[in-house]
Order: structure tokens, then sequence, then C-alpha cells
């Protein structure tokens, strides 16, 4: 099981208490090397990870990391190269998800000067988007919508699952590597 982004904490995935069973877990990040618990977090860039052969996995982890990445089509393609046929990709991000006219308060934040002038011009919210604020970690370049999850980051797997979960929105997307 190889987690993309992997951190030395209890946040990690390879942490979660369904994958105790693993016979064997890793991760990779810029940050490496490190150790936790069963794990060890090898340094590397997601974006090249000749550290792992091919299809050396049956598990890929993948959350709260490509909107990091610049190049996380990069990122991608390794994931699918180190994935073995039949291996299980989950992939995590943060959302945009947006709502149509008249179902509840807008959930752009606008504020003072800017939403009066709005309400003066008659101008009304009529498609709001609410999503995790930027926080560079070291930078931040993107959000994306289920349909991207579904089309761009899953492209080319099977049985793919989409689900929005939390709030500001994740999409957690998966599929299967053929």
């Amino acid at each position: 099981m190889l987690e993309v982004g992997a951190v030395p904490s209890p946040d990690s995935l390879l942490t979660l208490p369904a994958l105790s069973d693993a016979t064997s877990k890793v991760g990779i990040n810029l940050d490496g090397p490190s150790s936790f618990r069963d794990f060890d977090i090898q340094r590397g860039d997601a974006n090249d990870m000749p550290c792992f052969a091919d299809a050396s996995f049956d598990t890929v982890l993948c959350n709260a990391t490509l909107e990091h990445d610049r190049c996380f089509w990069k990122t991608l393609a390794e994931i699918r190269r180190v994935a073995s046929p039949g291996a299980l990709i989950v992939l995590g991000v943060p959302a945009f998800v947006t709502r149509a006219a008249g179902t509840g308060r807008p959930t752009l934040l606008l504020r003072g000067a800017l939403l009066r002038a709005l309400r003066r011009l008659g101008g009304r919210l009529t498609v709001s988007t609410r999503t995790l604020a930027w926080h560079g970690f070291p930078s931040d370049y993107y959000r994306f919508s289920p349909e991207a999850v579904r089309e761009v980051l899953c492209a080319g797997l099977a049985a793919v699952e989409i689900e929005q979960v939390l709030r500001p929105p994740r999409v957690i997307g998966s599929g299967i590597r053929s």
C-alpha cells in the first residue's frame, strides 16, 4: 500500500484502522525520509517515483496532496504506473461545488462595501461556490469539480465512484486500475 503525500503522524491515511492488516505500507513525501508506527516514508517527488517499480502496489492513496502539486498530471501518471492491474486508487481533493440560486445563503464570502454595492446595483448572487481556503504547504494551486475528479483525475480507471464529503467540500474519487 502506498500513500502519496504521507505524513509521519496520526493524520496519515496509513494509520486508518481499516488498513491495520495491510502487509506492507509505505509513503512518499517531499519532506521524508521518516518513520511512524508501522510504515516508512521515503523522500521523493511524486511527479517521478523511480524508487518504486512498475505495478508494485495493490492500493494507492492520495489525499490533500494534488492541490499542492504544480504538475499533478505527472503524479497521476506515476500513480497509475506503480499501481498493479486491479489496484484500488483513491484520490481526495478540495472541491468546487456550485449551488443554484435560492438554495440557501450564498457560500461566497462577500463583506462590507462589495456586498452593499451589489445590493444597490440590484446585483444578485445566482450561483456560488464553497471551497477550502488557500493553505500553502508550501503552495496551493488547484480546486477540482466532481466532473474533473471523474473525467480527469480518475480517467482510465474502471468502476469509478465519486463522493462529496465534508464542509468545505472535498471530493473523493476511487477506481480500479485496468
